[in-house]
């Protein structure tokens, strides 16, 4: 399996399809891996693009690592992957985590090597609520992941899945195949990583990132999404990062990559021949 060597040995799992084309590395949610961007990719590949996506560390494929499973080393191990690949010109597209991965990149290694942005349903510019961001959510929210995580963490993925992740608690709409896919991604990850993970993506604070922006940025988020609320994540994103265009889907849930396929696709391509 191809994988490039993070600074510290991990070993880091990609995907590379498609051709010569232009650049996009796709960035997953926790607690999945880069399967999540399949349909993405195969898209992507199909019209010209050469489409990477990697398991975070501590995720999918990738090495189960005791630390670095936090936002600094989560972005450095992407700058891995772009320098170990020769990697210029890249549009980054983040999912929920994956949107806080790239954005930090951005804070920690500049935009030299970006061309594009692309935030889905992403968690900037910051989750937990804090005296100077009264809009976010409440610790407890987090501290209950935190307590699923170690009590059952199976059956926190399968609560999370047959509920607010695709919104199926709203409609029961969402086929058997996308929420058992959720789950046994999820059981892939490491109990330690997954874990950590949770404070990565609802503490860190995005919004030095999100100043240091300066390449067309593309914020996509639904308006029903039950983990990371409009109002906390791609409302303000866009409100914070010059230039930015929103897209907003109406009743839109957490996982868009998903439940918002075909729009999301569509979206995402004249974006990117924009």
């Amino acid at each position: 399996m191809p994988h490039v060597t993070a600074d510290d040995g991990a070993q880091i799992f990609y995907k590379d399809w498609g051709t010569d084309g232009p650049v996009v590395i796709l960035s997953h949610g926790w607690p999945l891996n880069s399967d999540a961007w399949e349909a993405t990719a195969l898209v992507l590949a199909e019209h010209g693009y050469r489409a990477l996506a990697h398991d975070r560390r501590g995720h999918g494929r990738s090495s189960q690592t005791w630390h670095g499973n936090e936002m600094d080393t989560y972005a450095d191990d992407l700058a891995c992957l772009i320098q170990g690949l020769g990697l210029s010109d890249v549009t980054l597209v983040g999912h929920s985590t994956g949107g806080g991965e790239i954005v930090h990149y951005i804070g920690r290694h500049g935009t030299d090597k970006v061309a594009k942005l692309v935030l889905v349903g992403a968690v900037p510019p910051l989750m937990l609520q804090t005296d100077d961001n009264p809009e976010g959510l409440p610790i407890d929210v987090f501290d209950g992941i935190r307590a699923g995580e170690r009590a059952n963490r199976s059956q926190l993925y399968r609560d999370l899945a047959d509920g607010p992740f695709f919104g199926h608690n709203r409609n029961g709409a969402v086929a058997q195949g996308s929420r058992d896919a959720f789950w046994l991604q999820s059981m892939a990850c490491g109990h330690r990583g997954a874990y950590e993970c949770i404070a990565a993506f609802s503490a860190t604070d995005f919004r030095p990132d999100l100043a240091k922006i300066d390449v067309p940025t593309l914020v996509i988020h639904g308006d029903d999404d039950q983990i990371v609320p409009f109002e906390v994540g791609g409302k303000r994103s866009a409100e914070l990062i010059d230039g930015a265009v929103l897209k907003v889907y109406e009743g839109g849930a957490h996982a868009l990559p998903d439940t918002d396929r075909d729009r999301l696709h569509a979206d995402l391509l004249e974006f990117l021949g924009s």
